[in-house]
């Protein structure tokens, strides 16, 4: 989840190791969205990473899925 304003897409690649492999913008909770590759010493819920967003570093953070609460 990008925890600031963007959304990642395929192929970003995640700073400190890892890459996008899908993204995008959710209506629902208003913010960017996406699934990444992660080193497993950064994968576990609540780590916080940064990812880049054309050129642009944006904070993200893991979390458990599903993202929306029904």
């Amino acid at each position: 989840m990008i925890t600031e304003r963007g959304a990642a897409r395929p192929g970003d690649r995640v700073i400190g190791g890892g890459v996008v492999t899908s993204g995008t913008f959710s209506p629902s909770l208003e913010m960017g969205i996406g699934m990444a590759y992660l080193p497993s010493e950064r994968a576990a819920v609540g780590t916080e990473f940064e990812i880049d967003v054309r050129g642009k570093h944006r904070r993200a953070r893991v979390e458990t899925r599903p993202l929306l609460k029904v």
